[in-house]
């Protein structure tokens, strides 16, 4: 497993700490977010994005990023 730089680790304790930890049905919380961005997908890419995330002990959102920052750094 890779490890966290300390920049890294600062934004997720950031993330962490403002993230809204409420459960209540229906709401806008990060895994509700994460799950309408799964569901808004087609599944090949859900599945691709769920199946890193578990291979790499990230988060989808996490890995939607480094998918992103691919494509751009590849396009530059």
């Amino acid at each position: 497993m890779a490890r966290m730089t300390e920049e890294e680790a600062d934004a997720l304790d950031e993330e962490i700490t403002n993230a809204d930890i409420t459960l209540k049905p229906g709401g806008d919380g990060i895994f509700t977010r994460q799950r309408k961005l799964l569901d808004a997908l087609d599944r090949a890419s859900a599945d691709y994005i769920m199946t890193r995330a578990l291979a790499t002990n990230k988060m989808p959102l996490q890995i939607l990023g480094e998918v992103v920052h691919e494509k751009i750094a590849s396009s530059i």
